[in-house]
């Protein structure tokens, strides 16, 4: 998509805004994006380094701001329909009798939800939302790993959190991200949030990330946790379809679910 600007200095802006809110931008993307050469972005980028608004970094710009995370309130209501279909999918994996650990999150907050009508399920989970789900089913046995509470992501970590799951193994672990690439892995905001996922990662058998289209290919943090190999990533077909083929080059089992059925139940292709 080609945004519509008319200016150096208002291209200058939406460049600082675009590398605040979606992380690391390339003068490849800035340029498709506006509709300018490659050399024109890079004319920019070297202006907006020279005024301190961007720090410079091989092959694109980063914002020198810190980029605000947003709450899992605020985080609720995003893609809402993206979720629910990635959410179903999701679900439609889990087995009765199984025991499974839940991340924190609004889409895994979203699995939650649809564990509901579960049998015979051991439900672990490190966040509140998936707690205030399943609080009140019979037919699912919830163990909360405890440990601190993380306001804003409405988790909890720490020691505490990491001491109950050496003394666990799960059939499956459903992860939440902040951004995927097949570069780096799946992001995070805060470095003891990438501790504690390598633990959920290592304690379960088949490892799930739930994440939307939005942020695939997103790096807004620098924070980063590296997966054990095989694991699954669950999104929808708007998905950069380029990171898609990295990620799945890279050795990763890429599921898409269609937002459009989500009414319905989720159909997903992983081809």
């Amino acid at each position: 998509m080609t945004l519509p600007v008319q200016g150096a200095r208002a291209r200058r802006d939406q460049i600082v805004h675009l590398a605040t809110t979606t992380g690391l931008a390339s003068v490849e993307e800035l340029s498709r994006t506006f509709g300018v050469t490659a050399s024109t972005i890079r004319r920019d980028l070297a202006q907006l380094t020279a005024d301190g608004r961007l720090a410079r970094t091989y092959g694109g710009a980063m914002a020198l701001v810190a980029h605000p995370e947003a709450s899992l309130r605020q985080r609720t209501g995003e893609a809402f329909d993206a979720k629910r279909a990635i959410a179903r999918w999701a679900a439609s994996a889990v087995r009765t009798g199984e025991t499974v650990l839940l991340d924190a999150g609004s889409t895994v907050g979203a699995l939650a939800h649809e564990l509901r009508t579960a049998e015979g399920l051991t439900v672990a989970t490190t966040g509140l939302t998936a707690l205030q789900e399943l609080a009140d089913v019979e037919s699912v046995r919830v163990e909360c790993l405890g440990g601190t509470l993380r306001p804003l992501s409405q988790s909890f970590l720490g020691p505490l959190a990491e001491a109950a799951l050496e003394r666990m193994t799960f059939d499956r672990v459903f992860l939440g991200a902040d951004g995927v690439t097949a570069e780096h892995g799946i992001c995070e905001a805060d470095l003891r949030q990438t501790r504690l996922k390598e633990l959920m990662a290592r304690r379960a058998e088949k490892v799930y990330v739930l994440a939307h289209a939005a942020k695939i290919g997103r790096r807004p943090f620098h924070t980063w946790i590296r997966l054990p190999p095989g694991w699954t990533l669950v999104t929808d077909g708007r998905a950069d379809r380029e990171e898609i083929l990295a990620l799945r080059a890279a050795g990763v089992d890429v599921m898409t679910v269609d937002a459009v059925d989500a009414a319905d139940g989720a159909a997903g292709n992983s081809e």
